[in-house]
């Protein structure tokens, strides 16, 4: 008997907490908007297709972004609102399927191999999805449709924004070979790097190179790789997904340069993270301090306790 071939969909929503906002407020729709922190010191979380035509993205601090695009519009996150948002998403996805993995509030992959509306073709379940999505929070949507959980996901970034792709068992080979490295869910710009001093450029290019070559350059990435690029990607759609970290941090508007004032505002985020762990009934036993400067240079420190923990004693600073 045959393998089933999967019907994986991966729903991916547009500049999701830019649109919001921008739904929200009129007078933002067309207009570069980045959503974060302050001008001088924040971080942008998001940024609008208007204002990623000017090269903002997320992730860059803000007065990056400001350089880039002077007159982009800073917009403080309203995540209680997001999160309302891709509640109502989810509510979509659930009409087609138990078999829901998100990733963020604002994607998911959907296993519509078996589906609540015994629809037969992925695609036609993904394009529902989007129209539905659109009528409900007047927000777009892509997806990608393939056969695995990582050509899926570049499927939906394939045609963004409000995109369609589908890549099936017959063209994914092709279309893999001629997929540029930084393309490949799971390579960043540090391994991009690595790959292009050992030549490597495209799918094509990765496909020359054996399973013991890329496990040495790689480590344990290296099978994931040399898999992939072969279009095999077995991994399920995973409901019960467990999330392997929590954090909360905070930017200020001015430096902390004295011990206590440090230690103070410390506890005051080790609060925020504690109630975050007792909401999710979360433990931890590797506990990671980052501190970023005015420069945006970054240093990190990490501890792991030989026994998960979750209450606020275990985490204060203690002088």
């Amino acid at each position: 008997m045959p393998d089933i071939i999967r019907k994986i969909i991966h729903v991916d929503m547009d500049a999701f907490y830019a649109s919001v906002e921008q739904r929200d407020n009129p007078d933002l729709k067309g207009k570069p908007v980045a959503v974060g922190g302050s001008k001088e010191r924040g971080v942008v979380a998001a940024a609008s297709y208007e204002a990623r035509k000017y090269g903002v993205r997320s992730a860059m601090p803000s007065v990056t972004a400001f350089k880039k695009c002077p007159h982009i519009i800073f917009v403080p996150p309203r995540f209680e609102v997001y999160k309302e948002v891709s509640k109502q998403i989810r509510e979509v996805f659930s009409e087609y399927t138990n078999l829901i993995e998100p990733l963020a509030l604002d994607e998911a992959y959907l296993d519509v191999t078996e589906n609540k509306k015994n629809m037969e073709y992925a695609m036609d379940i993904a394009k529902e999805i989007k129209e539905k999505i659109k009528q409900r929070t007047k927000l777009t949507a892509s997806a990608g449709i393939s056969y695995n959980k990582f050509l899926a996901k570049i499927a939906s970034d394939y045609n963004k924004p409000d995109g369609f792709y589908v890549i099936t068992p017959k063209m994914a080979e092709k279309f893999i070979e001629q997929l540029k490295i930084e393309k490949f869910f799971g390579v960043g710009k540090v391994t991009a790097q690595k790959m292009h001093k050992r030549g490597i450029f495209t799918g094509a290019d990765l496909k020359t190179k054996s399973l013991d070559e890329l496990n040495r350059w790689f480590g344990k990435s290296g099978k994931y790789y040399f898999n992939v690029v072969r279009g095999v990607d077995n991994r399920s759609v995973n409901p019960n997904r467990i999330r392997k970290s929590l954090g909360a941090e905070r930017t200020y508007s001015i430096d902390i340069t004295n011990k206590i004032g440090l230690i103070e505002n410390l506890n005051g985020i080790v609060e925020v993270l504690i109630k975050r762990m007792e909401k999710s009934d979360s433990s931890g036993k590797t506990l990671t301090i980052k501190a970023k400067y005015a420069n945006f240079k970054q240093i990190t420190r990490s501890k792991t306790q030989n026994d998960p923990n979750n209450t606020k004693g275990d985490y204060t600073y203690k002088q």
